[in-house]
């Protein structure tokens, strides 16, 4: 129950440890999982929990809630806007519910300090949504979505959110017999304009962010990973307005290493947060548990560091403690645990960054486009004639060991 690592007036690189771990707790996991699965009942009966979807019940949640966050020491949160408030019979009873909620949040978040990292939308548990939201095949069920996004935009500029985050659980197909792909992505293209427009309509200043995710509970899914959806973005000019919210277990479903989505979006600049968590890639679905491997943490701090910070994302526990963790203290520890992960890494990844060994070999390894022919070809001025005449004169390259295993020895040595 102690920090070993964590320790948010910590200075590393030129910045408090707080700045570069801006971690937030989810409402959904953590306050509503239930530890229901497929093939069994709820376990975690909350004593808070009444049984009911009440409103007064809701309220007496989110009390918990920043109870729960104040103690542990975190400044920020994040939420789906079904998560706070119950969804009533008309839109206009729903819009109500989640504003009397937004303010009891409002209130909260004044007397505490904690700060709204993101909402979003629950635009995939309700049945209207079987078929996807934005990319449903019926306009009317498109039109709802954009009216619930509208709302959600406003509780978000209300609560001084720094980024809203949009995650397409259902927006991909289960079959291509029935599905118009090409109608569907332009649709959705054209459901983020809608977006975009109304948040500069509203003043909200906001970070829009993608969240990648390849499969579930769609067999497919049109965010299937961090290229894919850069690719999107930069199709339909959206990318200027969005940047990406990776989370690590969705890229191993995608069939990548836990890093590589974090790598490759901010290779890009389009990291825009991380939602911290991991999985078991031997049992092949998305388990988001709390992230406890250090290499993997440290991983992922190399970029942030590399970035610059995450600032105004953040590291958001979008995990959920294991069905048979039923004790109300486990949700406790395991958030202890996961920040300790995460500050250690941060302390190993600066360590690796100051030292400059593994920085040094892989520049080494790209020397050849430091001058000539490969400097020409890095700037893009090199023609094919000057390739076909360069090897004319050298003839066949030597061959460059990658040193793979070298690599990995060195960063060894750092745990």
């Amino acid at each position: 129950m102690c920090f070993r690592h964590y320790n948010e007036s910590e200075v590393v690189m030129g910045k408090p440890m707080s700045d570069w771990l801006r971690f937030s707790v989810c409402y959904w996991h953590t306050f509503r999982g239930t530890g229901a699965d497929p093939f069994g009942f709820p376990t975690l009966v909350r004593p808070w929990d009444d049984g009911t979807d009440s409103i007064e019940n809701a309220e007496r949640r989110m009390r918990v809630a920043f109870d729960f966050m104040s103690k542990l020491g975190v400044k920020y949160w994040t939420f789906h806007d079904r998560d706070i408030a119950p969804e009533g019979v008309t839109l206009s009873e729903t819009n109500a519910n989640l504003d009397r909620l937004a303010e009891l949040a409002s209130q909260l978040q004044g007397e505490t300090g904690i700060k709204l990292l993101w909402n979003t939308c629950n635009l995939f548990a309700h049945p209207r949504y079987s078929n996807g939201a934005a990319t449903n095949a019926d306009a009317h069920v498109v039109a709802y979505a954009a009216a619930q996004v509208k709302k959600s935009l406003e509780i978000g500029k209300k609560l001084g959110a720094e980024n809203f985050v949009f995650w397409g659980g259902r927006e991909g197909y289960h079959t291509l017999l029935n599905t118009n792909v090409r109608e569907e992505l332009d649709n959705l293209a054209n459901f983020f304009k809608m977006v975009v427009a109304y948040k500069k309509k509203i003043g909200f200043t906001g970070q829009f962010l993608i969240e990648p995710k390849p499969k579930e509970p769609s067999k497919h899914q049109y965010d299937y990973d961090a290229m894919t959806v850069i690719a999107f973005l930069k199709t339909y000019d959206l990318d200027k307005d969005f940047k990406l919210n990776i989370e690590p277990n969705h890229t191993t479903l995608a069939g990548h290493c836990h890093e590589h989505d974090v790598v490759m979006a901010s290779a890009y600049n389009m990291l825009g947060s991380v939602d911290s968590n991991t999985g078991s890639p031997d049992l092949g679905w998305d388990t988001d548990q709390f992230p406890m491997d250090v290499k993997n943490a440290t991983m992922i701090m190399q970029t942030v560091l590399e970035q610059g910070g995450l600032a105004p994302g953040g590291l958001n526990f979008d995990c959920k403690v294991r069905r048979e963790s039923t004790d109300v203290i486990d949700m406790m520890i395991a958030h202890v645990g996961a920040m300790d992960c995460f500050a250690k890494a941060l302390k190993i990844a600066a360590k690796i960054r100051e030292d400059g060994v593994l920085g040094k070999m892989k520049k080494e390894r790209y020397a050849s486009f430091g001058s000539g022919l490969g400097l020409k070809i890095k700037t893009g001025t090199a023609t094919l004639e000057e390739c076909d005449s360069f090897i004319q004169e050298n003839g066949e390259p030597a061959k460059l060991s990658g040193k793979q295993e070298m690599f990995e020895a060195v960063l060894n040595r750092y745990f």
